[in-house]
Formats: C-alpha cells, structure tokens, sequence
C-alpha cells in the first residue's frame, strides 16, 4: 500500500533477547513458547527491555456480505446488526474475554448494511452496505477494497497516537466463512472443498453448496492469487481488508498484532501478500476448527499459539492468546537472572 513501508525485524535483537532468557534462574528453554514470545516482543518493538503492555485493543470489524443470499450460513444477515449491538453492551464472549486480557473492545462498522446512530463505543467507517454477491461478480470494486485497507491502517495509527501499544483482531459478518474460504483457495492453491467448512454450524448438503458456491466465485470472477487487492475485491469482504490495513499500519509502527481465526487469518494473508515483512509482527492466536486456517498460518510461515477447538471468532482467541503472550514478557522482565538470586548455573 502507498505510504507503507514495513521493515523485518532485527535479528541481533532476537539474540540479546535470547541471551537474557538463558540468563534466567530455569533450564534453558524450559518455558519454552513463552521464551519465544518474549523474544519476538523485544525485536517487534526495538527494545531490549519492552514496558508491559498497558492499553491493548481488540479491534471488532463488522461488515454484511451479499453472498448470504446463496444460502451459505444457518443465520440471516439481521445478525451481523444484532451482534454488533450486543458487543457494545458488554454481552459477547469477546467483551468477557478481553476484558479477562485487560484489553478495550473497539468495534468498527466498516461495511454493516445498516446505518447506526451515534453508539458509545462504536466506530462508524462504513466503506459498503455489505458486499455484492460474489457467485455473480466482484464483492466489492477495487477502489472499495483498496479503502477498506486504508481504513484499518488509519485506526492502527490512530490508536498508536492514543497510547495503544499491543493490537488483537476480530470480526463479525454473517456468511463471512464464505468469502475467507475463498481468498483461502486462492492464496495457498488449495481447492476449496479442501478449506471450506461448516461455519455457524451448516449441514452436510449445505456445505456441499457452500464449496460450489465458491467455485462459482472463483471461476466467475478469476481473482489473481499475485495481486492481493484483486483476491480481495473479487471475493473478499470489508471486514477483512479492515483487518488487512490494521495489520499493515501496526507493522509499519512496530507495534505486534494478534490474529485471531479464519476471518482474521484471510485478513492477514492479504496483508502479507502486499508486504511480506508483516508476518513478523503477527502472532497466530490459535489454530481454527476451520479447514483453511491452518493452511493460510502454514503459507505466512505462523505457528498458532492456541489449539482448543475455536471457531467463534470475534476476536475471542486473540484475547486468550494475548494473556499468553503477556506472560511471556513478564517472565523477561521480572524473572531473575542467576547472578542477581545466587543461583549456580548448571556444570558445563
């Protein structure tokens, strides 16, 4: 995207991160992922010794997709509007689980097919009133798409300037397992009965609907797997290139970003796509039940932290993931080293 420049991180500070870890009272390499954890924290940040995380969002992006109209989710889209109701109440599992991770619940309309009135707590970005049905065109126009990224970076930059230094990602779009199966399809080469799954829960003969419907799309409107912003537009949705943006613009502003699952994950593989350097400032938060998630962390090169059976997204095991990552740099900071408890360290 013009504007961003995302650089990799710097592996001598992966080194003096390691050197510290191996200089605390423990075998070395005995807690092992949350040494990584604190390590990758160091080099995302540039500093040796990273302050704990104080102001931490969760960032809830809301869009409808026009494919629903295929039949493809066991809910209607008047969901995606309810549900965007009840996170501003307090009433979803994100709200209970980021609020156990010590971290804000900013929910973002960037492409609800409704018009919100002023909420507390709600972000009014709206890009589109939903998608268009991919099975008989492009979602979205390659401007929309485009924007739709701009926006996400625009909120990291925002939220940096307010203090935020630790970001996690949601969403919420009924039919949103639709278009993230097919930009999964697309960016791994995987055919889409191999990454498709059951969503909000659908029943064998409309899975098998689901998958055709995808191979429509993909067949119909010829998303070019080197060009992101096409995969996006084509069979995309807002909500994901929300994801995409803000995931490019904390990368850009070296601040670690959380992914949450299948939605999440098509989000930052878009992301990646366009800068590859990206991958090093996200942490894959768990492993979905969804049969593309894994072959999308697999492609960017992400081990999930998580793997509990997860497929609610919302954000939900971006904040469970946050609570790891968390302990990770807490054992960098406040562990002592052998030196300061006396400790001998073992026989060499």
């Amino acid at each position: 995207m013009e504007g961003i420049r995302i650089k990799g991180v710097d592996d001598t500070l992966l080194a003096l991160a390691r050197e510290r870890l191996d200089s605390l009272t423990k075998p070395q390499g005995s807690l092992g992922r949350l040494e990584e954890f604190a390590q990758r924290i160091v080099a995302i940040t540039g500093n040796p010794m990273p302050h704990l995380f104080e102001k931490r969002a969760i960032f809830v992006f809301a869009g409808d997709h026009g494919v629903v109209d295929e039949g493809v989710s066991l809910f209607p889209k008047e969901v995606t509007v309810q549900m965007v109701h009840n996170f501003l109440s307090g009433g979803a599992a994100i709200n209970v689980l980021a609020s156990h991770a010590g971290a804000e619940v900013v929910v973002v309309d960037i492409g609800v097919d409704h018009d919100f009135a002023d909420e507390p707590g709600l972000i009014r970005r709206k890009v589109v009133r939903g998608t268009n049905n991919m099975r008989k065109g492009p979602a979205m126009t390659r401007d929309k798409a485009t924007r739709t990224i701009e926006t996400g970076i625009a909120l990291a930059r925002e939220y940096a300037d307010r203090g935020y230094h630790l970001f996690g990602t949601g969403d919420m779009g009924i039919g949103n397992t639709t278009p993230s199966s097919a930009i999964a399809s697309v960016m791994t080469g995987a055919p889409p009965a191999d990454v498709t799954g059951k969503g909000t829960g659908i029943s064998d003969d409309s899975l098998a609907c689901k998958v055709t419907v995808i191979e429509d799309a993909i067949a119909l409107n010829r998303p070019d797997p080197h060009d992101p912003l096409d995969v996006l537009a084509k069979v995309g949705g807002a909500e994901i290139g929300g994801i995409a943006g803000l995931i490019l613009g904390a990368a850009s502003l070296g601040i670690p970003v959380v992914i949450d699952g299948l939605i999440s994950t098509a989000g930052a593989i878009i992301a990646w796509a366009l800068e590859p350097a990206a991958a090093d400032y996200m942490f894959a938060a768990h492993n979905s039940v969804e049969k593309g998630h894994r072959l999308m962390l697999e492609r960017m090169g992400l081990e999930p932290i998580l793997d509990m059976g997860l497929r609610l997204g919302e954000g939900t095991g971006a904040a469970l993931a946050i609570t790891l990552i968390e302990a990770g740099l807490r054992i960098y900071r406040e562990m002592a080293t052998f030196e300061e408890a006396g400790v001998s360290k073992e026989l060499t």
